[in-house]
């Protein structure tokens, strides 16, 4: 069963260990990187496990912009021996339900950034009712959609 578990501190060398498919690392940036990230922006976002059952799967983060608002979801992957079993799919329907509980702010609206030539995962959010915006920032396309209540 799919779910979400905090990063701390006794599950982030899990995250570090999560690997992309060849090739993927175009992608997505690596849970290193995000982590930083995390740190950084650390009041407010919430970097997660993508858990089945008890073994980390995949990774993701969700951050809320102050200035838009909106919240914005980052660097989701799925390690590569776990892809193609529905587990992106599963992982950002919690990902949405946990962003409806507005954890950092007040806002209906979310964001993401998607490779041009991923298409899985372009698949993924388009069936999830992401949007394109017509932002583009050089090889990334900006989705968003609006909640309902």
């Amino acid at each position: 069963m799919i779910n979400l578990r905090k990063i701390t501190e006794e599950n982030f060398i899990d995250a570090f260990n999560l690997k992309l498919g060849e090739g993927q690392e175009k992608f997505v940036s690596h849970p290193i990187r995000s982590l930083a990230q995390a740190y950084v922006y650390r009041d407010q976002c919430q970097p997660f496990g993508i858990y089945n059952d008890n073994k980390m799967v995949g990774y993701v983060m969700v951050i809320y912009d102050y200035d838009i608002p909106e919240y914005d979801i980052w660097h989701m992957m799925i390690d590569e021996k776990h892809q193609g079993k529905g587990y992106g799919k599963e992982a950002l329907k919690l990902v949405m339900a946990y962003i409806k509980t507005k954890p950092f702010g007040n806002s209906d609206r979310v964001t993401l950034t998607c490779n041009l030539e991923n298409d899985k995962a372009l698949a993924l959010y388009h069936g999830m009712d992401f949007a394109e915006t017509g932002a583009v920032d050089e090889d990334e396309i900006e989705l968003s959609l609006t909640m309902e209540d």
